[in-house]
């Protein structure tokens, strides 16, 4: 589909663009992507402390658990918060938060040992507040940033997650190796006040919109936006798209033991193809539809169709991991990256102001949810050695969702004709 203000050039002058004039939008970045890169170092180290501990391999599977069930009801409570306070202030506050947090283990290493239990209690922490930055990143992007260079903005926040993806859990093993778990979490915890310095720095308000927009809908309709077709659609096609990517979660793992050579380091180049193959996918976003100003179902309709096609390519990338897993985890991360800056960009047209901190939470806690049903999944296939059938139902599960996106297309409209 070719780009409506021109090719990867115009792309990467949007995304300098939105820099250089946005010295909001520039701080707020530059805190997250920090502040993420941290975050990848210190699961490593979390995981490192859990394995020195007695009984370290068995507990692996609490941490896990810690890491990620309390997202959902982080997620839920979110939501309000952003859409009732300053956004500036939440995610300061979360900051500070996490950041005490991590900040507690090595100050209890340092006055006599860390309680065992803690490492867990951090972590659960961590996830319960993970949805913070997570939607109220986003749902500031609209009043920071124009229109045009919304898909630039949008690209910029997925290169921060591809980037961290790859630096901060290969800094955090050095780290480790140079100095010990503890430094990890003491350069994190620093990281978010830093973060927490850069949100309260933002100039511009970010306060909750007015409790009815232009059409008078009363403020606590939340369950409107399920009446909006297409954020349905596509927030259920993501979410199958993830139940596959958490087949991926477990697939890596699989192969790097049972089938490539090189045992962790082959499960580490696994997981950089799929960083750098988001990174670069990330980075050409914008080169499609770049700077398009969604004012019309035509062109918020052309995006849809864009969304479904990528998702396509990428659920026909899973196949390629049962024949080519570096080439298949590469191409994996190349064409999910554009599905999240373009849904994102459609997003913050269609979900009303006044909702924008509860609907990003909402959606983003719903598609976070679906991975661990991917690794339930994947277990007893990979354990029977059934590769072909485990990627096979990776490219059904995300493929078939993009496919009824296209297909149904003409009964989405109608909700594209909605947008403000």
């Amino acid at each position: 589909m070719p780009a409506r203000h021109g090719g990867p050039a115009s792309a990467s002058l949007s995304r300098m663009r939105v820099l250089r004039t946005s010295a909001d939008f520039r701080l707020l970045w530059l805190g997250s992507s920090l502040s993420l890169i941290g975050d990848g170092m210190t699961f490593v180290a979390l995981t490192w402390l859990v394995l020195d501990q007695p009984g370290g391999t068995q507990s692996l599977g609490l941490l896990a658990m810690c890491y990620t069930l309390p997202v959902f009801a982080g997620g839920l409570l979110t939501g309000p918060l952003l859409d009732r306070f300053d956004k500036r202030y939440v995610l300061a506050a979360d900051s500070l938060v996490r950041g005490a947090a991590m900040a507690a283990l090595p100050l209890t290493a340092a006055f006599g040992g860390v309680p065992h239990a803690l490492p867990f209690v951090v972590a659960a922490i961590h996830g319960l507040l993970k949805m913070v930055p997570l939607a109220g990143f986003p749902a500031a992007i609209p009043d920071l940033v124009p229109p045009r260079d919304q898909d630039a903005a949008n690209a910029l926040e997925s290169i921060s997650f591809s980037v961290a993806g790859m630096a901060g859990p290969a800094l955090g093993g050095l780290l480790i190796g140079w100095f010990g778990s503890m430094s990890v979490l003491v350069f994190d915890a620093v990281t978010y006040v830093l973060f927490a310095v850069a949100a309260l720095a933002v100039r511009r308000p970010l306060p909750p919109a007015p409790a009815t927009d232009a059409g008078g809908v009363p403020a606590g309709a939340l369950f409107s936006l399920l009446r909006d077709r297409v954020l349905v659609a596509t927030t259920v096609a993501f979410m199958a798209f993830n139940v596959a990517a958490g087949m991926l979660t477990v697939t890596g793992p699989w192969l790097a033991k049972t089938h490539l050579d090189g045992g962790a380091q082959a499960l580490g180049l696994l997981l950089a193809a799929l960083a750098a193959g988001e990174l670069a996918g990330s980075v050409l976003a914008g080169s499609v539809l770049a700077g398009s100003v969604l004012s019309g179902a035509r062109t918020a309709a052309r995006r849809l169709v864009a969304i479904a096609v990528v998702q396509l390519l990428a659920a026909a990338s899973f196949a390629v991991v049962a024949v080519a897993p570096y080439v298949g985890f590469l191409l994996v991360g190349l064409f999910s990256a554009p599905m999240t800056v373009w849904a994102q960009s459609l997003r913050m047209r269609l979900i009303p102001p006044r909702l924008r901190g509860r609907g990003f939470a909402l959606l983003r806690t719903l598609m976070q949810a679906t991975p661990p049903a991917g690794t339930a999944l994947a277990t007893p296939l990979l354990l029977d050695g059934r590769l072909v059938a485990a990627a096979a139902l990776m490219a059904a599960l995300s493929g078939l969702p993009a496919l009824a996106l296209l297909t149904g297309r003409r009964f989405l409209t109608p909700s594209l004709h909605n947008a403000p």
